[in-house]
C-alpha cells in the first residue's frame, strides 16, 4: 500500500462511515480495484482508520459526552452484543472481510431493505437520545452485530434497529454515531493487540505514517459528512441510499463474474 492508496481509502472511510452504505465494504472494494493485497497491515489499517472518523463524533457532539453517567451506561449496554460477537467470531469475520462478492451481495440486500424502512417505521415516539431506555440500547446493539458482515453497514444496521424501536430518524442516527465510539475504539485496540502478538516490530517503514495520515484524513472528511447526512436524512429518508446500494451491488456482482473484480 502506498501513500496515494492510503489517502483514497481514508477519504472513502470518512465519507461512508456514517452513511448507510458500508464503509468497510467500500474499502474492501476499493482495495480490490487498486490491487492492494490483504496483508496483516492492510487489515489493521482498514479497522484503525475508522477510529479517526469516529472521533469526529466526539468533537461534533462534545457536550453530549460530558452530560451524564446515564449516557455512558447506555453506550456500554449497547456495545455488549458487538463485544461478544467480535470475540467469538473474529476469525470468520476476517475471512468475510476479504470477499468483494460478499460485499456486493449484502449491498443489494441491504439496499432493498432501505427502500422500505421509511414506510415500515414512520411513527416514532422517541426523539432524543436521553429518552432511550436501556433495553432499547441493548436491542440496537444487537442490530449492530449484523455489521460484522461486510456490506451490511454498521450505520444502517443501528439506525434501522433504532427506528424499529420507535426512535425518530435523527435520534436513531445520533445514537448510532455515539454507539460507534466505544465499538470502534474497542475494535481498534483489539486489532492492534492481535497485530502486535504476531509481529516482533509493531510497524515497519512507512506504516505508522500511513496510519496517522489515514486517521487525520478520515477525521476531517467525516466531520463534513456527519452534518450533511443528518440534514439529508431528516428531509429525504433512506430511499436514495437504497437505490445506490442496489445499483452499486449489481455492478460489482457483474464485474466479479466477468473477471474484472478479483475474489
Amino acid at each position: 500500500m502506498n501513500l496515494i492508496q492510503t489517502i483514497i481509502l481514508a477519504i472513502i472511510e470518512g465519507i461512508t462511515e456514517f452513511l448507510p452504505v458500508s464503509s468497510t465494504g467500500h474499502m474492501v472494494i476499493a482495495s480490490a480495484f487498486m490491487g492492494i493485497g490483504k496483508d496483516d497491515f492492510v487489515k489493521l489499517f482498514e479497522v484503525c482508520i475508522q477510529l479517526g472518523a469516529i472521533l469526529s463524533v466526539v468533537v461534533l457532539y462534545f457536550k453530549r459526552f460530558f452530560r451524564s453517567i446515564d449516557f455512558y451506561l447506555k453506550l456500554i449496554v449497547g456495545v455488549i452484543p458487538a463485544v461478544i460477537i467480535g470475540l467469538l467470531f473474529k476469525k470468520k469475520i476476517d475471512i468475510l472481510l476479504e470477499s468483494p462478492l460478499v460485499v456486493a451481495i449484502t449491498l443489494v440486500l441491504g439496499g432493498i431493505i432501505l427502500l422500505f424502512v421509511d414506510d415500515w417505521f414512520n411513527r416514532p415516539v422517541v426523539n432524543k437520545e436521553k429518552e432511550i431506555s436501556y433495553p432499547t440500547a441493548f436491542k440496537v446493539g444487537i442490530f449492530q452485530c449484523l455489521a460484522v458482515i461486510p456490506g451490511v453497514s454498521r450505520s444502517a444496521a443501528t439506525i434501522v434497529g433504532g427506528m424499529s424501536q420507535k426512535l425518530s430518524r435523527k435520534a436513531a442516527a445520533e445514537f448510532s454515531f455515539f454507539l460507534a465510539v466505544p465499538t470502534m475504539f474497542g475494535a481498534t485496540v483489539k486489532e492492534l493487540w492481535d497485530y502486535h502478538k504476531h509481529h516482533t516490530q509493531l510497524f515497519a517503514g512507512e506504516q505508522l505514517k500511513f496510519l496517522l495520515i489515514g486517521n487525520v484524513i478520515a477525521f476531517v472528511v467525516a466531520m463534513l459528512a456527519i452534518k450533511t447526512f443528518i440534514t439529508f436524512l431528516e428531509k429525504k429518508g433512506f430511499k436514495l441510499f437504497g437505490v445506490y446500494r442496489i445499483i452499486a451491488g449489481l455492478v460489482l456482482i457483474g464485474l466479479y463474474y466477468t473477471g474484472h473484480l478479483a475474489a
